[in-house]
């Protein structure tokens, strides 16, 4: 079975549950936000749309009031330079939207590999 990464966010977390690995998710976001020490701890009863919501949200603040903090912290996870460069800057509310999925999106993967090999 080949890793197949979904297009957005809703579509990201369905796939996580439906693979039963949607507990593993937010645990591998709880340990690499904590290794970039922006401490987040999502409850493990968190739904999928609050996640959705408070990543955003997270994500917004760092953009917004901690720059060299989130840029460590899409180190710290590994999301591809290349795509984030891509993304548009004007829209820092859309912008947010869009890192948090690129964050989930290899949070998704490193959970997906780890649980197929």
């Amino acid at each position: 079975m080949n890793f197949i990464s979904p297009i957005n966010t809703d579509l990201l977390l369905e796939e996580a549950e439906k693979e039963a690995l949607y507990l593993k998710l937010i645990k591998q976001i709880n340990k690499d936000f904590n290794l970039a020490n922006e401490g987040i701890d999502f409850p493990i009863g968190i739904t999928p749309e609050e996640l959705k919501i408070q990543m955003h949200e997270k994500i917004y603040r760092l953009i917004q009031y901690k720059f060299a903090e989130y840029l460590n912290l899409l180190y710290i996870i590994d999301v591809p330079e290349d795509q984030i460069k891509k993304l548009d800057g004007s829209d820092l509310v859309a912008l947010a939207e869009q890192v948090a999925f690129l964050i989930l999106k290899r949070e998704w993967q490193k959970v997906w590999f780890r649980n197929k090999y």
